[in-house]
């Protein structure tokens, strides 16, 4: 039975998910890193919020993990890269609190131009300063909105239904996306110097740590006003503070910082054009529930079931397109374990031609489907679709993804070439009846065949009598012969053959087969 750990706080709703699943939980919070370190090796799934930090040093403990599950959108408090070596996918929950961000944001732009949470603090302490608190309607305004996608998009409606002029910067959008947000699409130097509010909806990365800046606050409308409801450390505060203090901003209003929790002596709470929450963006009842029922559902579906949801650290597949994509994921794979078997070693780039439909398809997972069938026969290290990426550029493995057309009669073909210190070998492979996985072509000799079992393969001369000597000695030995399969290059050239076979053979036998006279190489396959 699969064991999770609920380290955050989060809705009890979480944790009876996983008990109705018949999965074993433990509910921990507040643990420090060395408690954590501690306890991790018992746990196959981890589901945390912001305030548990997933670091590399807690993940080398985590031997027996699969999977973290983080209730909400950011993923910054989890070491991605040490995770993904590991093989542990880690998960978010991206919708369950769309919409309670989207309307704090809004929120924060409202009580900003209005200063409302300043006028209150005045009247409850007994003044009534009407002309003070002079704000700043947002009806046939301009919001800049950077970052376009779940909760940006639903901050663009919203801002929409109040009548103010939309545009946004996202350079991963297209003009058509943005055509049908109703957005005028702009690059960031535009958007800084028209936009009378900007609101930022990106995740914290290297390029926007700091994207605002005292360079970027020069380059803004002078009196706008800044929202940011996303990460903490996008802002400069310290850029901010000045930008404030100078009135080249009206107001700001933050609902994450660099640092957390916020103390006095950030000097932003010394301003009175800057508002605060601290940390509110998801924190209703409604989207409590949901990230902790999501996140519980999704680490439940994977442990139980391998079905992966919200995974940030594997290549996304659209839902719709995944039965379109598994059968080659299966070929990919199967494809992967022929060559990772018949392959020698000082292996250097993979070279993955795509041809037909499926190149028209997201072939980045039948990539990372076809690492895994070739890593997981040559590395000690347990290998899946999370790792084998990260296995490969560990080790100098090249890859290459090419597509073309195709001009047979086959509707698709996927075909792999290994380079190696001593040479290359390539495997072509196709799908039969839209789903059955087959191997038409090794190394430039056409065959046909199905990718499973246990398969004896051959590479002989063209020799009269030489498959009989095999199979008299297969015989002898009592190994009962399901399917042969035959290619050849030309009469008297090479030939390769698979023998399909009901189990593994010895390696006594192997090595009587090795001794025929012009058997060239003989391996046993296990798919």
């Amino acid at each position: 039975m699969p064991t999770v750990l609920i380290a955050d706080q989060m809705s009890a709703r979480a944790e009876q998910v996983f008990r109705d699943h018949g999965i074993a939980v433990d509910v921990k919070t507040g643990l420090s890193p060395a408690e954590l370190l501690a306890v991790i090796g018992r746990y196959d799934g981890l589901a945390i919020r912001s305030a548990t930090k997933v670091s590399s040093e807690i993940l080398e403990g985590a031997t027996n993990l699969k999977v973290v599950g983080r209730a909400g959108i950011g993923v910054d408090n989890v070491d991605i890269a040490a995770a993904s070596k590991r093989g542990i996918i880690v998960m978010n929950t991206p919708y369950g609190n769309t919409v309670t961000t989207a309307e704090h944001a809004i929120a924060l732009m409202m009580a900003a131009a209005r200063m409302i949470p300043q006028a209150t603090m005045s009247l409850k302490a007994g003044q009534w300063e009407k002309s003070r608190f002079e704000g700043v309607e947002l009806y046939q305004k301009t919001l800049g909105i950077i970052g376009t996608g779940n909760i940006g998009s639903l901050v663009i409606a919203r801002a929409q239904g109040l009548q103010m002029r939309v545009i946004a910067y996202d350079p991963y959008i297209s003009k058509a996306r943005a055509a049908d947000l109703g957005v005028e699409l702009v690059d960031l130097d535009t958007l800084l110097a028209r936009a009378d509010f900007i609101t930022v909806h990106t995740p914290l990365t290297a390029a926007t740590r700091h994207l605002f800046r005292a360079e970027t606050f020069a380059k803004m409308k002078k009196g706008a006003i800044l929202v940011n409801a996303a990460r903490g450390c996008i802002v400069d505060e310290d850029a901010l503070y000045a930008a404030l203090q100078s009135g080249q901003l009206r107001a700001a209003a933050l609902d994450v910082f660099c640092k957390e929790p916020v103390r006095g002596d950030n000097r932003l709470l010394e301003l009175d054009n800057f508002i605060c929450t601290p940390h509110l963006g998801a924190s209703t009842e409604e989207a409590q529930v949901n990230v902790a029922i999501q996140v519980a559902e999704q680490i439940s579906a994977y442990l139980l079931r391998g079905v992966v949801q919200n995974a940030v650290n594997l290549p996304a597949v659209k839902e719709e397109d995944l039965p379109l994509l598994q059968p080659y994921l299966n070929l990919g794979e199967r494809l992967g374990l022929v060559l990772g078997q018949l392959a020698d070693s000082g292996l250097r780039e993979v070279v993955v031609e795509f041809a037909g439909e499926v190149a028209g398809l997201n072939v980045a997972p039948i990539v990372t489907a076809i690492l895994k069938g070739i890593l997981q026969v040559v590395l000690p290290e347990t290998v899946n679709a999370v790792n084998a990426p990260f296995l490969a550029k560990d080790r100098g493995i090249a890859i290459e993804t090419r597509k073309r057309e195709l001009a047979d009669e086959l509707r698709s073909r996927v075909a792999v070439t290994l380079r190696m210190d001593n040479g290359s070998m390539t495997a072509v492979g196709t799908l039969v009846h839209g789903h059955e996985a087959r191997l038409v072509q090794l190394d430039g000799i056409d065959i046909e065949m199905g990718l499973s079992g246990h398969l004896l393969y051959l590479l002989n001369q063209d020799e009269p009598g030489l498959i009989g000597q095999v199979g008299t000695l297969l015989g002898a030995a009592g190994v009962n012969i399901a399917q042969f399969h035959l290619g050849r290059e030309r009469p008297g050239g090479r030939a390769v053959s698979f023998i399909a076979v009901d189990n593994a053979i010895s390696e006594n036998l192997l090595q009587k087969i090795l001794a025929l006279p012009g058997v060239l190489a003989a391996r046993m396959l296990r798919l």
